[in-house]
């Protein structure tokens, strides 16, 4: 269910996310989690809950282990969050792994690959060089 993003809560997560990269970089100290970055946070309306959606560059097989210690981190972090902001309400934050820069490289590749298909399929024809444009009989001052 997607969260509908109010102005207030967007701004607050955008806070949110700079005072977490500053915790995590100077609070926790931890040089496995040096390399997490965070591409969105998702905040209720009711500012009660946020979603910390990130990513790693660590193996894949470490990532669900560094998620969870981000997790395990979580109480101390909305702590430290709570004395710098000024907030009534400092959000529950749950860490989760975000697959969409994964996903992103993923659709790249098949297009690639799909390119490369093609191009494999039709070796005579030639670049995009040789597209000539069509021009309107009607305006000749259109023509190259």
């Amino acid at each position: 269910m997607a969260i509908k993003t109010i102005p207030r809560t967007r701004r607050i997560g955008e806070q949110l996310r700079r005072e977490l990269a500053e915790l995590i970089r100077d609070e926790l100290r931890d040089p496995r989690l040096m390399l997490v970055s965070m591409t969105s946070i998702e905040v209720s309306r009711d500012l009660a809950q946020a979603k910390v959606y990130v990513t790693l560059l660590d193996d894949p097989a470490t990532r669900a282990e560094r998620v969870a210690e981000l997790n395990r981190a979580a109480p101390m972090l909305r702590r430290e969050l709570g004395r710098r902001m000024r907030l009534r309400t400092i959000p529950k934050l749950e860490f989760r792994y975000d697959e969409v820069v994964e996903h992103g490289a993923h659709l790249s590749a098949l297009i690639d690959a799909a390119v490369a298909a093609d191009a494999s399929r039709h070796p005579n024809e030639s670049s995009n060089d040789d597209h000539q444009i069509a021009v309107h009989p009607s305006n000749p001052e259109l023509e190259t």
